[in-house]
C-alpha cells in the first residue's frame, strides 16, 4: 500500500484515480511515498528515506525545495497547461480591465446607491471613464507557453496585433500558435512596440525583475502591463514610479504587495488565475496521473527537476536516478552484468546534474543487485519495479 499525502485541498476527481486497493490518500500519513500540493510551503519539511515523489497540482513550484529534493532522489512533478485556460480567460479580462477603466466605473456606479436621481448622474459622469478598445492594438507577449500561446490566439480573435517572444520556444508550442504572431528573438523589440504587455515565464533568480526601471523606459508613453504569472518577474516599486510619472497607464496584477496595493490605475487581483474549478479537476487528474505512473512504471512526465524518461518493458525495471557525470551509467551496467542479469533495453536521460537511467531486464535478481547499484559512486536512488 502507498500512502499519498495531501498538503492541500485536491480536488477528488484527481484523488478518486488512484486505486484504493494500492493507494492511501490522508492529509498526515506516516511517511507518505508521495506528496500532492498547490501553495503549502515545503522548504522546511524534512522528507522521510521513502518518498518517492511530490506532484505540485499548477505549474509553479517556488513553494518546493526542488534542488534538494533531487540531491535526495526525490521526483518533483507539476502539471503544465492544465490550467492554461483559466489563465487564458482571466489575461483576456485583465487586457480589458486595464482599457476601459471597468473597476473604477463600477465602483463609482456603486457609491451613487440611496442619492437623488442616480440615473442623471451616471450619464453625465460617464465620460470621466472612457478608454481605448483592443482592436488594432499590439500585444507582446513574454513566454509563448501553453498559456502564452493561448493569449496570443486569442488576442488575434480580439482583432489584436501579436508579438511573442520566448527564447524556449517548444515545437509543441510553436505548432498551436498561429502564424499571424509576430515572434521576435530580442525581447527589447516586446518592450518598444507593444502597446499592451502580458508576461508568462517562470520565476527563477535569472528571471527576477524581468521589468524593471530600465525596460519600462523603452516602452511606449501610456503602456499597459498585465503580470498573470509570478510577483516578481515585475519590479513593483518601478511600475509605481512609472504610473506616478504617466510612463505607464495600467498595471493589473494577481499578486498583493504593499507596494502595489490602494494605487491609483493599479488593480490587484487575489492570485485568481487559476481559480475555476475546471482548472483545479485538471490540475488534480494531471498530478494523479503523473504520481501513478512514475511510483508503478518509473516513467518521469512533466519533472521539474529530472528528466522525462519512459519505457515499456518486457521484464523486471530497474530505475535509478544519479548524477549526470561520466563512467556513471557503464558502472551501473557493470554491476548489473556481474549479477548475471541480461539487460534486454535500456532509456538513460539527463537534465542539468541529474540523470535517469531505466533497465529492462531478464534474470533472476538478486537482493543484492540493488545493493550492488546503490554502491556505484553518484548513484542517488535505486527501485526496482517487477512485471
Amino acid at each position: 500500500m502507498f500512502n499519498i499525502q495531501t498538503l492541500n485541498k485536491i480536488s477528488s476527481i484527481g484523488t478518486d484515480i488512484f486505486d484504493k486497493s494500492k493507494y492511501a490518500i490522508a492529509d498526515a500519513p506516516e511517511n507518505p511515498d508521495a506528496i500532492m500540493v498547490r501553495s503549502a510551503k515545503m522548504h522546511d519539511m524534512e522528507f522521510g528515506s521513502n518518498l518517492l515523489a511530490i506532484a505540485r497540482a499548477g505549474a509553479g513550484v517556488n513553494n518546493i525545495p526542488v534542488d534538494r529534493c533531487a540531491e535526495e532522489g526525490i521526483c518533483v512533478f507539476n502539471t503544465p497547461g492544465a490550467n492554461a485556460n483559466a489563465v487564458k480567460e482571466l489575461a483576456v479580462c485583465a487586457l480589458l480591465l486595464s482599457s476601459r477603466k471597468i473597476t473604477e466605473a463600477a465602483a463609482w456606479a456603486a457609491s451613487l446607491k440611496g442619492t437623488p436621481d442616480a440615473p442623471k448622474t451616471v450619464e453625465g459622469g460617464k465620460s470621466k471613464f472612457a478608454g481605448p478598445e483592443l482592436l488594432g492594438k499590439t500585444l507582446g507577449i513574454i513566454g509563448l507557453g501553453a498559456i502564452g500561446g493561448k493569449i496570443a490566439n486569442a488576442a488575434l480573435a480580439l482583432g489584436m496585433k501579436v508579438i511573442g517572444y520566448d527564447p524556449y520556444l517548444s515545437i509543441n508550442a510553436a505548432i498551436h500558435l498561429d502564424c499571424s504572431v509576430k515572434v521576435v528573438n530580442d525581447i527589447n523589440d516586446i518592450y518598444k512596440e507593444s502597446d499592451y504587455i502580458t508576461i508568462h515565464m517562470p520565476y527563477t533568480p535569472a528571471t527576477k525583475n524581468t521589468i524593471d526601471t530600465a525596460q519600462i523606459e523603452m516602452m511606449k508613453d501610456g503602456v499597459r502591463l498585465i503580470n498573470l504569472a509570478r510577483g516578481e518577474l515585475i519590479n513593483s516599486e518601478a511600475v509605481v514610479k512609472a504610473i506616478a510619472d504617466g510612463k505607464v497607464a495600467k498595471y493589473v496584477t494577481d499578486f498583493a504587495d504593499d507596494v502595489v496595493l490602494g494605487v491609483d490605475d493599479v488593480i490587484v487581483l487575489p492570485h485568481l488565475g487559476a481559480s475555476t474549478p475546471e482548472s483545479e479537476d485538471n490540475c488534480a487528474v494531471m498530478a494523479a496521473e503523473e504520481l501513478i505512473d512514475y511510483i508503478e512504471n518509473g516513467n518521469i512526465k512533466n519533472s521539474v527537476n529530472l528528466p522525462n524518461a519512459s519505457m515499456n518493458a518486457v521484464g523486471t525495471k530497474i530505475c535509478i536516478i544519479h548524477k549526470n557525470v561520466p563512467t556513471t551509467i557503464a558502472s551501473i551496467t557493470t554491476a548489473v552484468g556481474n549479477e548475471g542479469i541480461n539487460i534486454e533495453n535500456m532509456v538513460n536521460a539527463s537534465k542539468k546534474d541529474f540523470a535517469y537511467t531505466m533497465l529492462d531486464v531478464t534474470g533472476d535478481i538478486s537482493a543484492s543487485v540493488e545493493g550492488k547499484i546503490n554502491a556505484v559512486d553518484g548513484v542517488i536512488r535505486v527501485r526496482v519495479l517487477y512485471k
